[in-house]
């Protein structure tokens, strides 16, 4: 090891923090890592070895009395003495005795694989280091794989300024690394679903980044992990609105459009995930549960994708009712179904007592025409955003990431309205939790979730946030970790942001970085988010009591379409023709 200095005397050095006199000729940064080692006070406990990382370094001229003398020392006029010093914050000790350092002690850069990995618990975490990024050294910097997939902890936050945090890219990679990492002994059964929320740029995954330099190629072989695109993605995207045949909204042809039956909209209990202001009225979700469950009872029997009623009024005949269902009728679209909740709630438009209650109490339950109209009025506002993702003509093809062979799924809702894009997160995180509270699969399941505080914001209720919170709380143990991702970490719901085990932070905002929810980083680590580049990153984990600042390489994937590398082979040539 080589030494870089002594420990300061004329501060004081204690067991979990000491000073650092530099020598002229060396150099200390931030986030290097040093050891320390002194005999112990009882000789027959050998030395004592302390690891620390430096988190303050500056340098002062000794001996100037005005600010004005530097001026006089650079012209040689004054003595002065350039004193270089170093703060550590001990991260470490071995064997666990807590002595204070003593002064005069030497130094040394702990840089070799050995002593990093000491100083960082490497050894503790045994087959389980997953590499998540390269620390200022060029060392590989590893969690704790069991604080990512539940087994000790659980979920991973990720908070920056979008387009300069490159929180999604980070995201990507980390899945990457669960794909690829030996750490991760169920590779071939661990799944994960990724909300794609700007452009399609997240539609490039398994195509190769034709900006990759050779110097990423290192740092993937360095971090042990291929230099390639994903494998095994499946696309998904919701159907254009246009008349015909049901065709994917995006440019990529092979993708697969997602949409839901009505039969599976009321039997899987969909309807909530339309209303996001569930909590502005007292009884409007007890509303929402009543109608759900009449859905529920409704759809019992049938097979869809169309519904069949026999208790629709004859005045209340849509102009695409039919009957050829021997006196029942059919209701073969959104706009329709909303038609007859509205019927059995609120009863035939023809009555002539407007006070009176006219709709089905079976439905009703009871509440007041105020909240059974607030009811209303919401769900008709929802149709025309969500007509084209819940229809009867057709029988229903909801993403269904559990049950395809596909490792990766990507699910577009960039052009959706938002809540349309709601009831789209909702309904399959239902769905994926669901099927894991059941059994029905037994691999891990990651779960990237940009924009996290639209979706579980601190203030109020919704059903996405109750489910939302559901994983955050109970996913670890059923194996759905949420990789969640927002500007500002203040505005999300704390038990989510709470839960999470591994937490990441990008460029912040100057004000954000001051808010409690960072209070877990150093002052000097919070300072260093407002500045942060774009590709550092600073990484929280339980088993490490500091905070590394990384950096990762650039994609090995494409992360939109200009960066595609484009494949120019006979094959691939063919199959496009084809």
């Amino acid at each position: 090891m080589r030494q870089v200095g002594l420990i300061l005397g004329s501060r004081e050095a204690r067991p979990l923090e000491f000073w650092v006199a530099v020598p002229e000729g060396s150099y200390l940064r931030l986030d290097d890592l040093v050891c320390v080692e002194f005999p112990h006070p009882e000789p027959s406990l050998g030395n004592v070895r302390y690891y620390g990382m430096v988190d303050e370094v500056f340098k002062l001229y000794e001996g100037k009395t005005f600010d004005t003398d530097v001026f006089l020392a650079e012209r040689q006029l004054l003595p002065v003495s350039l004193a270089y010093i170093a703060h550590v914050q001990v991260t470490r000790i071995l064997p666990e005795e807590y002595l204070p350092p003593s002064p005069g002690a030497p130094v040394y850069l702990a840089d070799e694989e050995e002593t990093l990995g000491l100083a960082l618990y490497y050894e503790r975490m045994g087959e389980r280091k997953l590499p998540v990024g390269l620390l200022k050294n060029g060392q590989v910097a590893y969690v704790n794989f069991e604080f990512v997939n539940g087994f000790k902890g659980g979920h991973i936050n990720i908070s920056g300024i979008s387009g300069v945090a490159a929180k999604t890219s980070y995201a990507t990679f980390l899945l990457h690394s669960l794909f690829h990492s030996r750490a991760n002994p169920h590779p071939s059964t661990t799944k994960a679903l990724i909300f794609n929320v700007k452009g399609e740029d997240l539609f490039y995954l398994d195509k190769p980044n034709r900006g990759l330099r050779e110097e990423d190629r290192q740092a993937y072989q360095r971090l042990g992990l291929p230099a390639q695109p994903f494998t095994h993605v499946a696309f998904l995207a919701p159907p254009r609105r246009s008349p015909g045949d049901i065709l994917p909204d995006v440019t990529r042809l092979d993708a697969r459009p997602y949409y839901w039956d009505l039969v599976q909209f009321c039997r899987e209990g969909l309807l909530p995930f339309l209303f996001a202001d569930r909590g502005t009225m007292s009884n409007l979700g007890f509303l929402i549960d009543q109608v759900t469950e009449r859905l529920r009872w409704l759809v019992k029997d049938q097979e869809g994708p169309d519904l069949w009623v026999d208790d629709w009024g004859e005045d209340d005949l849509g102009k695409t009712v039919d009957f050829a269902g021997l006196g029942r009728r059919r209701i073969a679209s959104f706009a329709e179904l909303v038609r007859y909740i509205e019927y059995k709630l609120l009863g035939p438009e023809a009555s002539e007592d407007e006070e009176k209650p006219k709709g089905d109490p079976r439905w009703t339950a009871r509440q007041a025409r105020g909240t059974l109209e607030a009811f209303v009025r919401r769900l008709r506002a929802s149709a025309a955003n969500v007509e084209h993702l819940i229809r009867g003509d057709r029988p229903g093809q909801p993403p269904r990431p559990l049950q395809t062979p596909a490792q990766l799924s990507v699910i577009d809702i960039h052009q959706l309205h938002a809540q349309a894009q709601m009831f789209v997160v909702g309904a399959l995180l239902q769905d994926v939790f669901g099927r894991k509270e059941r059994d029905e699969y037994k691999g891990r399941v990651f779960v990237v979730l940009d924009e996290l505080n639209k979706y579980a914001p601190r203030e109020g209720e919704s059903p996405i946030k109750d489910i939302l919170l559901d994983i955050a709380e109970r996913g670890r143990s059923l194996g759905v970790i949420l990789i969640g991702a927002q500007q500002t970490a203040s505005e999300v719901e704390g038990r989510i942001v709470g839960n999470a085990a591994i937490r990441v932070v990008g460029r912040l905002d100057a004000a954000e970085a001051e808010r409690p929810e960072y209070r877990y980083l150093p002052a000097s680590f919070r300072q260093r988010a407002v500045i942060l580049p774009q590709g550092t990153v600073i990484l929280h984990q339980p088993e490490v009591p500091v905070p590394l600042a990384l950096t990762f390489p650039l994609p090995a994937w494409a992360m939109k379409q200009e960066e595609v590398e484009e494949d120019l082979s006979a094959s691939a040539l063919s199959q496009l023709i084809d």
